[in-house]
């Protein structure tokens, strides 16, 4: 029920607010725009302090199990993954 160009207006105008961020990456994904979810919550995960990442890495994760563990796309977001965390 969210309106796309809303939630894309207000992602864009607060890029390190998590809840729009996870808004568009949920409209991405149900679009079918998986590489553009996965990017911009891996981005949002690199330009969060630490202490704030954990709602990102769960959703990354519930998203990873959605679309499927062998599809190319979540191998490659899971490699960023992990090189961001470490």
């Amino acid at each position: 029920g969210a309106d796309l160009q809303q939630a894309r207006a207000a992602a864009a105008a607060a890029p390190t607010d998590v809840d729009a961020q996870l808004l568009v990456a949920d409209l991405d994904i149900s679009g079918g725009h998986v590489d553009d979810a996965f990017g911009r919550l891996l981005d949002l995960f690199a330009a969060l302090p630490a202490d704030d990442r954990a709602p990102v890495r769960a959703r990354l994760l519930e998203l990873f199990g959605l679309v499927g563990d062998a599809d190319p796309r979540v191998i490659r977001a899971r490699g960023r993954l992990a090189s961001l965390l470490f």
